[in-house]
């Protein structure tokens, strides 16, 4: 069984429809919590890298203190932008989805398709 791990919010529609298309695909995931289990410094700076994206398009801004820590502002370092999700788990954009085959932020729920394992994806 493929090694899948999904960071999640419950609250999050567009998380609930990763995690059941994951389901649907035959593979039980690891599901983080990540408000109330959130990664640690290594987890996460690992899993931005493995994503291959800027550090800014995993930061969530609506919902969160993101204007209220002006983060939008250019000043911030990377990582001084991952000290703030790691601080304020609400500013790490979800679902993401980590698999042997990469890591994506699922959005939209399709991209997780691109990181299934071929079997659990029924091809």
């Amino acid at each position: 069984m493929p090694d899948v791990t999904i960071y999640h919010n419950p609250n999050c529609g567009t998380s609930r429809k990763v995690l059941d298309m994951i389901r649907d695909s035959g593979v039980q995931p690891t599901v983080v919590q990540y408000l109330k289990d959130p990664p640690d410094r290594q987890t996460l700076t690992a899993l931005i890298k493995k994503m291959g994206v800027p550090v800014r398009e995993v930061l969530r801004s609506k919902g969160t203190p993101y204007e209220e820590l002006g983060l939008g502002e250019p000043r911030w370092t990377d990582e001084q932008l991952i000290g703030f999700m790691l601080e304020h788990p609400i500013l790490i954009n979800r679902p993401i989805v980590d698999t042997p085959l990469g890591a994506r932020l699922c959005r939209p729920p399709e991209a997780v398709l691109d990181i299934l394992p071929q079997a659990a994806r029924g091809q």
